[in-house]
């Protein structure tokens, strides 16, 4: 079952096996167009909660620093 909000660890694990399918050489075109598509929604998720994450770290650090 896809998500259609995933977090960061559902994101990541989502890509980790579309990477494995395309890496099938069985895998038709078709799905990997629906693979890539779904890919590359996955990896703003998870580039967003990076992002995010290391700003709430450097204001923590920043904070620390005063």
């Amino acid at each position: 079952m896809v998500k259609e909000n995933p977090n960061y660890t559902e994101a990541f694990q989502e890509l980790q096996t579309i990477v494995q399918k395309m890496e099938d050489a069985n895998i038709s075109v078709d799905e990997l167009t629906q693979n890539i598509e779904r890919a590359t929604f996955l990896i703003n998720i998870c580039k967003n909660k990076l992002t995010k994450t290391e700003e709430e770290v450097n204001k923590i650090i920043e904070k620390n620093n005063d």
